[in-house]
């Protein structure tokens, strides 16, 4: 009797302890880079991720952001020029490409941050997804 008790007890502890973890790993990632957007992208980008008309595209509601992850990935890797439409306007501003300058777990911690920021619910990025790019 006491074994049907216990064992789903049990086993909703440790579903709960993997939930709580893996939303704290989220959360690290995403603390971690909100530190490196604000040194890095913020200029561009603002603060509260709305961009700068013409010029920078917002990432608040980019789908860029929160769609496949490789798209956004490969943007904050290899930068990117020339014209783009972001939400049916156009921006022509550049971006550099921070491979070299940023590791892939920052990489990955700021592409979290903005995946989870300014109402945008997206997945996180991992340090393996961002290596795929390189």
């Amino acid at each position: 009797m006491l074994k049907r008790f216990l064992i789903p007890v049990l086993a909703g502890v440790a579903v709960a302890a993997f939930t709580l973890t893996s939303e704290h790993t989220v959360r690290a990632a995403a603390s971690d880079g909100k530190a490196i957007y604000d040194g890095k992208c913020a200029s561009c980008h603002q603060a509260n991720g709305q961009g700068l008309a013409s010029t920078f595209p917002p990432l608040a509601g980019n789908k860029d952001v929160t769609g496949d992850p490789t798209k956004v990935i490969t943007s904050v890797v290899k930068g990117v020029n020339g014209s783009i439409t972001v939400n049916g306007k156009s921006y022509n501003g550049a971006m550099p490409a921070w491979r070299g300058q940023l590791s892939d777990a920052d990489i990955a911690a700021v592409v979290t941050y903005i995946r989870s920021s300014w109402g945008n619910k997206a997945s996180a990025v991992t340090e393996k997804q961002v290596a795929a790019v390189k």
